[in-house]
């Protein structure tokens, strides 16, 4: 271990001392000796209730503070209204839609928003800026004030309703039951930030309002999909093959696609692949997570 490394903790190191701080033991610490992450001891979060209704309503009562915090003129906070969730539908829809190459229906055409079923039980994570807020009423701001988001799904809401988004993309199931009822996963999907914010400090108050809420909810795993630009696995076979050959999860983390969306993706020697030019060739946000551990 490092003395750089020392210096700088990784997430799962944030997170475990925010958990340690909440009083909550099912923490994770870093053994230096081994460079090994072991549990201070296994302790799930539960609420006990008789129906589903019961179980969301005990949940929103957690103590889950609405702000995680601030730097200069960015907050980061859940929101707690239709209307901030509006405002986060509308930046993917700008994101993934005007910027990227998503295919809008009828229906996302004419409301220029993203939307889907998993949106309404869902917590959203959002970055507001607050000098875009001016003329707003006090306490909030103007939806375009909204310029960065997360969507977050704990295993204790899917469970009430369908499961998990990832689970329409790769066999999750498999991995859920090795990892037993002593794990309860978060999975982090929809994320987006405009333009002139992806900077350092949004990033850092995103991965900042993940932590606190990893910690807050006594969470173990987070997991979820993230997209590459294009379709054509072609198109990404270096990228793609270095992902196979240098990150591929132990047998344990492991899953595959569903068979109907499975494509090959080593496709690129190990010996010939530079990794710097694969590095380079990553996206922004998977290389974070690759970061983050």
């Amino acid at each position: 271990m490092t003395q750089q490394s020392l210096a700088y903790p990784t997430l799962s190191e944030k997170v475990a001392q925010a958990r340690l701080t909440a009083g909550l033991t099912g923490a994770m610490r870093r053994d230096y000796a081994s460079g090994a992450d072991v549990r201070l001891r296994s302790e799930r979060m539960t609420v006990p209730a008789q129906s589903a209704d019961e179980v969301l309503a005990a949940a929103t009562e957690i103590a889950v503070p609405m702000s995680f915090g601030r730097k200069g003129t960015l907050e980061v906070r859940i929101a707690t209204s239709a209307a901030e969730i509006d405002a986060a539908q509308a930046l993917r829809y700008r994101v993934f839609y005007e910027e990227m190459s998503a295919i809008p229906d009828e229906k996302t055409k004419s409301t220029r928003r993203d939307v889907d079923r998993f949106d309404g039980f869902c917590d959203h994570l959002l970055v507001v800026d607050h000098k875009l807020a001016d003329g707003a009423p006090e306490g909030t701001f103007r939806p375009e004030a909204v310029v960065g988001c997360y969507r977050l799904l704990r295993q204790s809401v899917a469970d009430l309703n369908g499961g998990f988004y990832t689970a329409s993309e790769f066999d999750i199931a498999p991995l859920l039951a090795r990892a037993g009822l002593d794990m309860q996963f978060l999975e982090l999907g929809r994320s987006c930030v405009l333009p002139p914010y992806r900077t350092r400090p949004t990033v850092e108050l995103l991965w900042h309002g993940i932590a606190q809420y990893v910690a807050s909810r006594n969470l173990d795993v987070m997991f979820g999909c993230a997209s590459f630009e294009g379709t054509d696995p072609a198109d990404l076979a270096i990228p793609l093959s270095y992902l196979y050959h240098y990150h591929l999860t132990p047998d344990e983390w492991y899953v595959r696609a569903l068979p109907a969306r499975f494509t090959q993706v080593n496709l690129f020697p190990k010996d010939q692949l530079n990794p710097k030019q694969a590095w380079r060739m990553l996206p922004p946000m998977i290389k974070g997570y690759l970061r983050a551990g």
